[in-house]
């Protein structure tokens, strides 16, 4: 990957930038900040989307090396390096853990070659999610990943990034019908609220990315066709496994949920 410095443009906003800005990141920009002070300033609250989003990500990786044998993950859209990635915290329990992120921001992918310095057990694939085709068969993902034995497939918010015309549910279907039984899919997603907060958030990453489709549970657990959705099922991202695998986050236990923190859904599925 040559180049990938020199592609990135600092007068559009990213959405992995935007991310990385709410989560407290410095890897952004004047014009990315913009965009994140509009849901810092305009909707207070929905920064919890970031935080609920990235800790179930956490719990998931952490259930899956902790109760299953899987050790090699495909992180797709996997954004910018947070302090806990996807390969830290699954090296924790398993340090033989394999992980290929995917992503196409120029940035992700300059990050990308520090993964590789540092860890010869990840790749970064840059390949845009809706070619499923194109990261399987890439030569990186083919020199990490063996696909005749179980895979987990981490879909961390980013087919709500697809549009429906896009068909995110197939997608995921040619992840399904391409990986061995035992195989995971995690899923977060923005989670319809049918208020004025689902609105008004979805209206701003339409106008600025063109993108960003709130599902309803029942449209989210569409996605996951064919699988077996694990318990406790499709929830409010702080609802899912609060407090397992050493998380000191117990939300949804000892609170009721804020309307932001309801509005990313988190869910879980194996295939059989």
């Amino acid at each position: 990957m040559t180049g990938e410095s020199s592609s990135i443009d600092s007068t559009r906003p990213s959405i992995a930038r935007v991310y990385d800005y709410l989560l407290g990141g410095k890897d952004n920009y004047a014009v990315d900040r913009e965009i994140g002070d509009v849901f810092k300033r305009d909707l207070p609250g929905s920064v919890a989307i970031a935080f609920a989003n990235r800790a179930a990500l956490t719990r998931a990786v952490r259930e899956i090396v902790t109760t299953s044998g899987v050790r090699q993950f495909i992180d797709l859209g996997s954004g910018l390096p947070t302090a806990d990635n996807v390969h830290q915290v699954a090296q924790r329990t398993a340090p033989e853990t394999r992980v290929v992120y995917v992503d196409t921001d120029p940035q992700v992918l300059v990050h990308g070659r520090a993964l590789l310095e540092e860890n010869d057990r990840t790749r970064v694939v840059p390949v845009d999610v809706r070619d499923p085709e194109g990261i399987r068969d890439h030569p990186d993902t083919r020199e990490l990943i063996d696909f005749d034995r179980p895979v987990a497939v981490m879909f961390s918010a980013i087919l709500h990034h697809v549009n429906d015309e896009e068909d995110p549910a197939g997608i995921v279907r040619h992840w399904r019908d391409r990986v061995p039984s035992g195989s995971y899919f995690f899923v977060s997603h923005f989670r319809s609220g049918n208020n004025a907060e689902t609105a008004e958030a979805e209206k701003v990453l339409q106008q600025t990315f063109g993108r960003g489709r709130w599902r309803t549970d029942t449209e989210i657990e569409a996605l996951l066709d064919g699988l077996e959705i694990l318990e406790p099922g499709i929830v409010p991202a702080p609802l899912w496994r609060p407090g397992t695998g050493g998380d000191p986050q117990h939300l949804g236990a000892e609170r009721e949920l804020t309307v932001w923190e309801r509005l990313i859904a988190a869910g879980m599925a194996r295939k059989p």
